[in-house]
């Protein structure tokens, strides 16, 4: 009985290993942004085999339907002989037969590159892994190889997180996991390189491959810049990931001809932004965000993405986590690295509160409601108006409102930092990456405290519920004023109008003065106080002369009908933080200390 387990255990090694799956991409028709794929299968079971084409890409949780992108679909076998291949759904096919060995073809086309879709151009490649290439069902821990037939009269560099080989054109995979997460740049590219070191003393390399135009000075600048980032955020968690082949790649095309995105992978970001390099620090949030994603949600990871399905979309209930402190922190690093000033930090964290206080969705769901939310409104499509203006709000800034609060209330309450929580979970979830969820979050902030009435108090009141934060005092820590920056002013509401008209064009918001009267979109205002209006402007013109606890009538038109409505005018929410100045008598020691603590930098 055990000879024969053993044997069918070599049998099966054997069998399984011998699996591989080999990609050749070429571009004959790369002027009308085409790409021939061909897919080799080896040592797979004999009979049925299914190709399929993702619908969901790592980093994006709504699905995309990447397969109306694939035509001339043909499978052969190990002779080259044609066989029978089944479309059998929108982009799924299947080979009825075949004998273990097969062969599938087929054009691709890709004119949209950004950090979700792919773009083949006579001027570069740009490829989003699970937009191009088809793969097999069943075989996810099958190695994977693949080859790119670059044009013979370019000089390109390939950059990519594929494991290179001694042929520069072709690179590796583990398996399907991985060759899915590895985005590819093919062009003419701007190289910079520098190492950083962790204290184990391992050194790793990190790359910038910049598409661009611009002189190798200032892409040399802008590189200096993110490393400055880079050792800016290691300095959160005490040191940077161990990269599966020692390298990390910042894969960057910063030009009109892409599409504005950022995503981040095990080992690389793709970051696309439509406009022209200058080297400035307004170009780095992205770089800042993505990078800081290499611990928070590729190996800082939610077990609700784990593993990742590419044939649907990945609802989670932590992106307030994953993304939303992942923004506060993009924010807050780029101050600590002086690449951005305080004013304009407080510029976008007016923005975090704004969110968190003042939009519908925060006020009435919590952060895992609308985490949960993100398979409809992650790049998704809909052609279908929704009241999101009412019932969602993102958790990017949502979630960096929770991030903030959390960090000024452990300074103040416990005089510890989130970069200590971040730090805790890095160890506790990430170098081991064992898969988090919302309990586990809430256990480690009782250890970090020491106190788990705070922490469990905190994610019953601000994770599982939704109620308001008091930023006021917490930022008056750091010489910082919370105010109205409209005070006193009358309001109607959140409202957008059609161009140069008073037809309302957008949702009007629960609990607003239009909502409560009950106005709402395709509604035209006629007249205000009595008064005609023609304009956006005139509108607001009159809502001047009046202040908050008005009540004034509003004549609209519903369609076709004229009606009338009584509306009671609110005070405008909109806020401002304003930094005391040192010079400011009212300045303290313990605020100035507070804010070097929380804002200044962290490098050694």
């Amino acid at each position: 009985m055990k000879r024969t387990f053993l044997i069918l255990a070599v049998l099966w090694f054997s069998h399984t290993y011998a699996q591989k799956i080999n990609y050749a991409v070429s571009f004959p028709n790369i002027v009308h942004h085409e790409a021939n794929i061909s897919i080799t299968a080896a040592g797979i079971p004999a009979g049925k085999a299914t190709f399929r084409m993702s619908r969901s890409s790592p980093g994006r949780y709504a699905t995309h339907e990447f397969g109306k992108n694939v035509y001339e679909v043909k499978a052969f076998d190990q002779n080259g002989a044609p066989i029978p291949i089944t479309r059998i759904d929108g982009d799924v096919y299947e080979v009825p037969k075949q004998n273990g060995t097969l062969r599938v073809d087929y054009t691709v086309y890709a004119a949209s590159p950004d950090g979700t879709y792919s773009g083949i151009d006579p001027a570069s490649i740009h490829l989003n892994i699970p937009s191009v290439f088809m793969w097999i069902k069943g075989f996810d821990k099958a190695p994977i190889s693949i080859t790119f037939n670059i044009p013979t009269d370019k000089k390109w560099t390939i950059a990519t997180q594929l494991k290179p080989t001694e042929d520069p054109l072709t690179f590796t995979a583990p398996g399907l996991q991985y060759f899915m997460d590895c985005p590819t740049k093919i062009g003419n590219l701007h190289w910079k390189e520098w190492s950083i070191k962790n204290p184990d003393g391992k050194n790793y390399r990190f790359r910038l491959a910049l598409e661009a135009e611009t002189t190798d000075t200032l892409a040399g600048s802008f590189a200096t810049k993110i490393k400055r980032l880079v050792e800016e955020e290691q300095a959160v968690f005490g040191e940077v990931p161990a990269y599966d082949f020692g390298t990390y790649t910042f894969i960057a095309s910063i030009n009109r001809y892409v599409d504005g995105d950022g995503m981040e992978h095990r080992n690389s970001t793709m970051i696309s932004i439509p406009t022209d390099f200058t080297g400035k620090n307004e170009l780095l949030g992205v770089f800042a965000h993505e990078f800081f994603h290499n611990w928070n949600v590729e190996r800082i990871r939610p077990k609700t993405l784990e593993p990742f399905n590419f044939e649907k979309s990945n609802m989670s209930n932590e992106l307030w986590c994953a993304e939303g402190f992942t923004q506060y922190y993009g924010e807050l690093l780029l101050c600590r690295a002086g690449l951005k000033s305080i004013d304009d930090l407080m510029g976008s964290f007016k923005a975090l509160i704004y969110t968190k206080e003042n939009t519908a969705g925060a006020k009435r769901f919590s952060p895992i409601e609308v985490s949960q939310h993100a398979v409809f409104v992650d790049a998704g499509v809909a052609i279908d108006r929704t009241n999101y203006p009412n019932m969602y709000s993102s958790y990017y800034p949502y979630g960096g409102a929770i991030a903030l609060a959390l960090d000024l209330t452990l300074r103040t309450k416990f005089q510890l930092t989130l970069d200590d929580y971040m730090t805790a979970l890095w160890k506790r979830f990430g170098k081991t990456e064992i898969a988090y969820t919302v309990p586990a979050l809430e256990e480690v902030l009782a250890d970090v405290t020491h106190d788990k009435t705070f922490a469990a108090d905190f994610f019953t009141r601000y994770v599982n519920g939704h109620e308001s934060f008091d930023y006021a005092p917490l930022l008056e820590k750091a010489g910082l004023r919370l105010n109205k920056s409209n005070a006193g002013k009358a309001w109607l509401g959140q409202v957008q109008y059609e161009e140069n008209a008073t037809r309302i064009s957008s949702n009007t918001v629960t609990g607003t003065p239009l909502y409560n009267a009950g106005l709402d979109f395709n509604d035209v205002i006629m007249q205000i106080d009595g008064k005609l209006v023609a304009r956006p402007a005139d509108i607001n013109e009159i809502i001047a002369t009046h202040k908050p606890g008005d009540v004034i009538n509003v004549q609209y038109k519903h369609r076709n009908e004229n009606k009338m409505a009584s509306l009671t005018l609110a005070e405008n929410p909109m806020i401002a933080i304003s930094a005391l100045e040192e010079s400011d008598t009212s300045f303290t020691n313990d605020m100035r200390s507070f804010r070097k603590s929380w804002l200044g930098t962290k490098i050694k």
